[in-house]
């Protein structure tokens, strides 16, 4: 693996957990949105990740998904998709709010406040760390630079 492909892994890392932290951002803005149907209502999105291996891309390259141009910049993280959760959702029996159903029920997100800033917090740390990654290699590479002066 050449120095220049772990600026592509950990910029890989940084945009899975810039996807992860605006996934937690809008649950967190939607946490108390009511609704009276259950069709209607917000449910908690999570995204979904793969680590992204050379030699799983090698495979792939065989099969024809890849060319060898672009096995190293394969490697890494990907994003297969955001799912909603199947968690179940809040019933609340409010009689006099504006969106209660014919029975006196709001329906509210099965969003967890605490886990969702669990989620953050995690997801921000990740971010700082693939940051920290990519000054490493940078002060490493500039220092390869310095080697022949």
């Amino acid at each position: 693996m050449a120095l220049g492909n772990i600026f592509d892994i950990a910029g890989t890392g940084m945009n899975a957990q810039s996807l992860r932290l605006n996934t937690t951002a809008s649950n967190l803005a939607n946490a108390q949105s009511a609704s009276s149907s259950v069709n209607e209502v917000y449910r908690s999105r999570q995204p979904v990740f793969a680590a992204m291996h050379q030699n799983a891309m090698r495979e792939a390259a065989i099969e024809g998904e890849y060319s060898n141009n672009e096995l190293d910049a394969a490697a890494g993280v990907k994003v297969l998709g955001i799912v909603e959760s199947d968690a179940p959702l809040q019933r609340r029996y409010e009689p006099s709010h504006p969106k209660a159903d014919e029975e006196g029920y709001v329906y509210y997100p099965n969003v967890n406040p605490v886990e969702e800033m669990a989620n953050m917090i995690a997801a921000s740390r990740s971010f700082q760390m693939n940051v920290e990654v990519m000054n490493s290699a940078k002060q490493m590479v500039q220092r390869v630079l310095t080697l022949g002066q």
